[in-house]
């Protein structure tokens, strides 16, 4: 059994010294390159970008000609901030597609019941509503201004941010 383990070992010492010698192979074509590379000039390394400084902006508010920011730059916006202006009827029950926002809202259609036109608008739940001027939808005191065969109109009072209220118009428009 020795003279067999002998035998296994000396052939595993020399399967790898013939793998050791395999990988290193010829590297003369690498020897060559590294030496080329070595031997060019270095080139020359661009300047870096000059920096310009940062401009220092002290604001001064007694300065002709320059606006506060805490205060509205157009009338409009003062008058509305100031208490005057649309303002949402607190007082009003709300109505039922009011609860719904704009967009989840979609018109499908028309109805005329003797010479009045209703609007036909569906709810994300399916369910469809009879709409006429003057009835309110939407999150935002929505109120509807006209109907037409295409789509309903409407006046919205949203908030202009600094205490205010302003109208926008918004429709819906018949779905496909």
């Amino acid at each position: 059994m020795n003279a067999l383990h002998s035998i296994r070992n000396g052939l595993i010492l020399v399967l790898i010294a013939a793998g050791l010698i395999a990988c290193s192979g010829d590297n003369d074509d690498l020897d060559e390159y590294i030496t080329e590379v070595k031997l060019r000039a270095g080139g020359r390394i661009d300047p870096l970008p000059e920096i310009t400084p940062y401009e220092i902006f002290s604001y001064a508010a007694d300065d002709e000609g320059v606006r506060s920011p805490f205060v509205p730059d157009t009338p409009q916006a003062a008058a509305t901030g100031s208490g005057r202006g649309p303002r949402p009827d607190t007082d009003r029950s709300p109505e039922f597609l009011e609860g719904f926002p704009l967009d989840t809202l979609r018109m499908v259609g028309t109805l005329y019941i003797g010479e009045s036109m209703y609007g036909l608008i569906q709810t994300s739940d399916g369910l469809i509503h009879r709409v006429i001027p003057g009835n309110f939808m939407g999150q935002n005191d929505g109120r509807i201004i006209g109907i037409t065969e295409s789509e309903i109109d409407m006046v919205e009072i949203i908030s202009d941010g600094i205490g205010g209220y302003i109208e926008r118009d918004a429709a819906i428009a018949l779905s496909n």
